[in-house]
């Protein structure tokens, strides 16, 4: 990448729709701004995604997309962006874009899009064509009052530690049963458990209060934390960061809590988590029994599932897991 201009160098991000593929893609903006001072980043990205950048240091525009019929959201985009003349758009999706502003440099990922690597590898690629031995981590920048809302949240909930849980997921076949949830949330928090006495903190999206709500009225009480859809989501992720695990199904908030640093557990069957396993030290993936090519065969219509492909994944398996991963960050902490 080459020197920023001198009057600051300006950077179109586009980037991801949804929440998990957007997380990912948030260490290229720490690469940025590192190879970059001073430089105005303006982002563009699904709506549903977009809150995550708000607390960007280097942001200049935050321009969040709907999708619309036949490219319009391109055509939108185009529209707010021709005005200026970018020194460089980093483009993760693909558009047409690069070709209208006509940037002083286009930058985009290497390689085929289901190469047989993480994706945060590939996205990698974006800067590096050899890539790197450690790609740049995703990093999600709260603000203070996203701090404060999480502290807020969390007030009055008690002084132990905080196990969170992310029981849904944007595909039912994704969604480990919530008895199982429970029962894991019981063992990790018993006396003789990891987590002995930790508050229990259940996040899901808004619109999935009726499918966490098996697992909120099972472990309703005083230490149990109801932050479904009550939360920015820069302010859910200060909570993870105060979190002691993390154990969620493969879904955005799996990559959140990991890019927040929750030592994170994500759950998987059919997806595939050598593409999309949580990044980072202390992320670790619990799988099913069936392998993603026995529950995701290439005739299987996603519309066509009904109920969970996941229940391959015993209780036993996430807990032993999530114990081994607790043990190595106590030993590494003693250390």
């Amino acid at each position: 990448m080459t020197q920023p201009t001198p009057h600051g160098m300006k950077l179109l991000f586009i980037t991801n729709s949804r929440i998990g593929d957007a997380v990912l893609s948030t260490g290229l903006l720490s690469y940025a701004m590192e190879h970059y001072p001073g430089v105005h980043i303006t982002v563009a990205c699904g709506h549903v995604a977009a809150p995550l950048f708000e607390g960007l240091p280097a942001l200049d525009r935050l321009i969040p997309m709907h999708k619309k019929p036949w490219g319009g959201h391109w055509r939108a985009l185009y529209a707010q962006t021709k005005g200026t003349k970018w020194d460089l758009i980093i483009d993760l999706r693909g558009s047409p874009l690069p070709w209208l502003l006509w940037p002083h440099r286009t930058l985009r990922p290497q390689g085929h899009a289901v190469a047989p690597d993480h994706r945060l590898r590939r996205i990698a690629t974006t800067v590096s064509k050899t890539g790197f031995s450690h790609p740049p981590e995703p990093h999600l920048w709260t603000r203070p009052e996203d701090e404060a809302a999480a502290d807020a949240a969390l007030a009055g909930t008690g002084d132990g530690p905080i196990l969170a849980l992310a029981p849904t997921a944007n595909w039912i076949a994704k969604v480990w049963p919530a008895d199982r949830f429970v029962e894991l949330a019981r063992r990790l928090t018993a006396p003789d458990g990891p987590l002995p006495g930790a508050r229990i903190a259940v996040v899901a999206a808004p619109d999935e209060r009726e499918a966490a709500a098996p697992v909120l009225d099972a472990l309703a009480g005083p230490g149990t934390i109801d932050l479904v859809g009550r939360l920015h989501l820069l302010a859910v992720a200060a909570v993870f960061s105060r979190c002691a695990l993390f154990v969620g199904n493969d879904s955005g908030l799996m990559h959140m809590a990991a890019a927040a640093g929750a030592p994170t557990v994500g759950l998987f069957g059919p997806s595939r988590d050598e593409h999309y396993a949580p990044w980072g030290r202390h992320c670790r993936v619990a799988r099913t029994d069936k392998s993603y090519d026995e529950l995701f065969p290439p005739t299987l219509k996603p519309d066509s599932v009904t109920g969970t492909l996941m229940d391959t994944l015993p209780v036993d398996r996430v807990e032993d897991t999530a114990r081994a991963l607790l043990r190595k960050i106590g030993a590494t902490t003693a250390a």
